[in-house]
């Protein structure tokens, strides 16, 4: 895992969960966030772990993962697609282990950073709640 530059607001700007940020909004966000290249077969989060990564939460920007809990696989991820949303809220173990298929490309953000994001801008959090709430559902 390499951190490289931090990214733009754009690349902020159409992932579903940050849809109704206004643009200085996404550019503070954007200060947080991180580009992690994963190498093929390389597990980017690891089920019923706390782990020692510092990023809760990744956006695909190149490669594809594989989801599995346990044995079961899950779903395949593809550039565009964001995993670990619950890790922005609270420490928790994953549900979930997510494997890079080819070598992976992530936009990345601790809970601790978005936290801390809401804390300065609480008025946004009912925004990003909301979406939350329906990838939860899913």
């Amino acid at each position: 895992m390499q951190p490289v530059d931090p990214v733009s607001a754009d690349a902020l700007a159409r992932v579903p969960l940050f849809a109704r940020l206004d643009p200085i909004e996404l550019d503070m966000l954007a200060q947080h966030v991180r580009r992690q290249t994963f190498e093929e077969g390389s597990v980017v989060v690891r089920e019923a772990t706390r782990g020692p990564r510092v990023l809760a939460f990744f956006i695909i920007e190149e490669g594809t993962a594989t989801v599995s809990v346990g044995e079961d696989v899950r779903a395949r991820l593809q550039p565009g697609d964001y995993f670990g949303e619950v890790g922005l809220l609270r420490d928790s173990p994953r549900t979930a282990t997510v494997r890079a298929d080819i070598e992976l490309t992530c936009l990345g953000l601790s809970g601790a950073d978005f936290r801390a994001f809401l804390e300065s801008k609480p008025e946004i959090a009912i925004r990003l709640l909301d979406e939350l709430a329906r990838r939860l559902e899913e």
